[in-house]
């Protein structure tokens, strides 16, 4: 499969150096939001984001662009074609597990896994997976998230735990890492119902490593389990990001137009507010069918009692 998008993050003077190799090649510059430039030659495209800064090539021409330009003109270091020489634990089989909405009042928890092995992975970076934190646009979550789920054999899972669950299972849990981890258990138990023979899941670091561990022993999987830190960086936990963060904002689009209430993302003033356009209009009750109410979030808007609001974790 030919690689026709790729993202590589930039220190500032490469991205200055790539800047001046476009304007030596002919490229032409155009505008574009969020980027500190933006240049196209033929049907390649190469835009440099503020963020990071970082780079992304998109078009026929990526592959070529990457090994003759790119990776020893700017990068300075040769990583296309061997990556399974420089990584070989990613091509490896293995479960990748992530989860959105940890941080955001509104919205359900979602946890998603993704079983990769060799062939697998190669097609997941053809795609142009990456961690779903790096994407900004809805649309491009979506058609990745479809892209992944084509992958012939690829096996996938996703729990999404909505507001009343999540809200019932945190006054159990008293804990959200402890949720987090039945969670993280639930779709590895179900990836390895779907391949019995995968000796290894990978999941970002918890704060305590032993609280998933745990909650895979009383789910009854027994699994070599690794934990660590920018686990994102791995093809699989990279998918898995993008399956959470596709339902998680399906769920907050669909229930925005239901209530006529924009539910914003985060824990924010504008959060704030649309918590209290939400009672406004239907009622206190109301408030625990679309957001966590452990958040201090829930004090400012409704009062609480016992003061015990907190942050997610």
């Amino acid at each position: 499969m030919a690689l026709t998008s790729h993202t590589a993050l930039l220190t500032a003077a490469q991205a200055a150096r790539l800047r001046e190799l476009l304007e030596e090649r002919g490229y032409e510059f155009e505008p574009k939001p969020h980027t500190l430039y933006a240049a196209k030659k033929g049907k390649l495209h190469v835009a440099v984001y503020e963020k990071g800064p970082k780079v992304l090539v998109q078009g026929r021409e990526t592959e070529d662009f990457i090994r003759f330009l790119l990776e020893p003109e700017v990068l300075g270091e040769a990583k296309l074609g061997y990556e399974e020489e420089l990584d070989p634990a990613m091509f490896a089989p293995h479960f990748g597990i992530d989860e959105s909405g940890k941080g955001d009042y509104f919205g359900p928890l979602v946890v998603a896994g993704v079983y990769t092995d060799a062939g697998v992975a190669r097609a997941l970076k053809a795609a142009g997976v990456m961690d779903s934190k790096r994407i900004a646009s809805g649309r491009r979550i979506r058609e990745l998230a479809e892209k992944i789920r084509a992958v012939p054999g690829i096996a996938t899972s996703v729990v999404a735990i909505g507001p009343e669950r999540y809200n019932e299972l945190f006054g159990s849990f008293r804990n959200l890492n402890r949720l987090l981890a039945w969670g993280h258990a639930k779709v590895i138990g179900n990836l390895a119902g779907q391949r019995p023979d995968c000796p290894r899941a990978l999941s970002d670091q918890f704060a305590r490593p032993e609280v998933l561990a745990r909650a895979l022993k009383q789910q009854g999987i027994g699994i070599e389990l690794e934990q660590r830190t920018k686990g994102e960086s791995d093809i699989a936990v990279a998918a898995a990001s993008i399956l959470a963060r596709e339902r998680f904002i399906d769920w907050i689009d669909k229930t925005s137009a239901a209530g006529g209430v924009v539910l914003p993302l985060g824990a924010s003033s504008a959060v704030v507010d649309a918590a209290r356009q939400v009672v406004a209009k239907h009622g206190v009750e109301a408030l625990g069918r679309v957001a966590k109410l452990h958040f201090k979030t829930s004090a400012a808007v409704i009062g609480n009692s016992d003061g015990s609001g907190t942050d997610s974790a």
